[in-house]
């Protein structure tokens, strides 16, 4: 028996993949973000490689990830594919308190993101 198959969110020729609980704050994750957004994938992966951010290799192994669902999952070209979207969610945010003077407390926010990267594959213009 088994359940009936979900349809498909994106067009076919598209790919994504999502990284959940992220151990950077989404600012900053937003700004390796931008970093590939409409990039050819190739381009990207090296912008990646040679970024001195701490969160650029989790980053790219999003990157790789939706490169390998585009190529395995739904049989796309890979040469031809660009980073269509590359979007960061807020997720859950770990509350630490840390004792101050006086008696005092002061609040220490560990904030958790999340990654959505979409592939498209372009057809080549000549």
């Amino acid at each position: 028996m088994g359940k009936t198959k979900r349809e498909r969110v994106l067009p076919e020729n598209e790919a994504k993949a999502v990284t959940r609980l992220m151990r950077v704050s989404p600012q900053k994750l937003n700004l390796v973000a931008q970093l590939i957004r409409g990039k050819k994938v190739e381009t990207a992966l090296a912008d990646l490689t040679f970024s001195r951010r701490r969160i650029a290799d989790e980053v790219k192994k999003t990157l790789q990830s939706a490169i390998a669902n585009a190529e395995n999952n739904h049989d796309l070209d890979v040469d031809s594919l660009v980073v269509a979207q590359a979007f960061v969610g807020k997720n859950l945010v770990m509350k630490r308190w840390k004792p101050r003077a006086r008696g005092r407390v002061g609040r220490i926010l560990k904030p958790f993101s999340q990654l959505t990267v979409v592939v498209r594959q372009v057809e080549e213009t000549a």
